[in-house]
């Protein structure tokens, strides 16, 4: 198979896929006083990611892209399993499968319980929080309820932010920024998790920074982040927060801790000490609603 072959490929999927089935609105450019055929390339190309020009060297045989351009071209256009794999074939790749793990082991578990006078909790790569310790429940001064969304931070973050966690706006912005490129990650690694494409539409479609951030997708070094936690007693404590990856579970671990010898660090303590709560919990139903 050559590059043309998949540029034409592409194409032929693009000009064949109707603007609503790619969850366009229908109407649009006309040629000729009438709608081009399918979508047009800038469409494809912003719902997938991509520069419409890159899109345009791809069609004509003039690229070849990576696995993560494969996929993402793949849902942008909602193709089936079959027209998936056929993509993947023609650009030398193995079509990649799999679901979003959502279960916290027993080594992340006990990680957790390792930072037991610290906040920390568990979240998916999907940012769907799995556990939390005490000291992170006691900070919150949340129950470890609800489902779906209530446990999404990414959801929280950009459609129902938490009163009692507030930011700067450059500390809002690098937090918010970390959230897209992850989540972007993981929708590129796990192409068959429809729990993770409707999460992803549901954020596209109710918050407008989101959806930027989605096609404009920026470097993002490392998690770097401060937050202001007000406590419901009244107390305000500044932490700053740290990402540990957990790579069996897929997994991540986030901590937060205050200044060494602060203020804050000695009220951190007083909270989670007069707390009480167990040293670790399973919480929520993971997924989008």
């Amino acid at each position: 198979m050559s590059l043309s072959d998949l540029g034409a490929a592409v194409r032929w999927l693009r000009e064949h896929t109707e603007p609503a089935a790619a969850g366009l609105p229908v109407g649009g450019l006309r040629a000729n006083g009438r709608r081009v055929r399918g979508l047009r390339r800038e469409e494809l190309a912003e719902l997938a990611g991509v520069s419409a020009d890159y899109l345009r060297r791809l069609e004509q045989g003039r690229r070849h892209p990576s696995a993560g351009v494969v996929t993402a071209i793949s849902r942008a256009l909602r193709l089936d399993r079959a027209d998936y794999e056929r993509l993947c074939a023609l650009a030398g790749y193995a079509a990649a499968d799999g679901h979003v793990p959502r279960e916290a082991g027993r080594a992340a578990m006990q990680l957790l319980r390792r930072f037991d006078d610290t906040p920390a909790f568990l979240a998916d790569a999907a940012w769907n929080v799995v556990a939390v310790n005490g000291a992170w429940l006691a900070l919150s001064g949340r129950a470890a309820s609800g489902t779906g969304l209530d446990w999404n931070v990414a959801w929280r973050t950009f459609c129902d932010p938490r009163r009692e966690i507030g930011r700067t706006d450059e500390h809002q912005a690098g937090f918010q920024a970390v959230l897209a490129t992850r989540l972007r990650d993981a929708y590129l690694r796990y192409p068959a998790d429809a729990s993770l494409g409707e999460l992803v539409d549901e954020l596209r479609s109710t918050s407008r920074p989101f959806d930027t951030l989605w096609r404009t997708p920026k470097t993002v070094p490392a998690y770097e982040n401060r937050a202001v936690f007000r406590h419901p007693d009244g107390a305000a404590i500044t932490l700053d927060g740290a990402l540990l990856e957990v790579p069996g579970d897929d997994l991540m671990a986030v901590v937060l801790t205050a200044e060494p010898d602060s203020a804050d660090a000695a009220r951190l303590g007083e909270v989670v000490r007069a707390s009480g709560r167990p040293a670790v919990v399973r919480v929520g139903q993971t997924g989008p609603g």
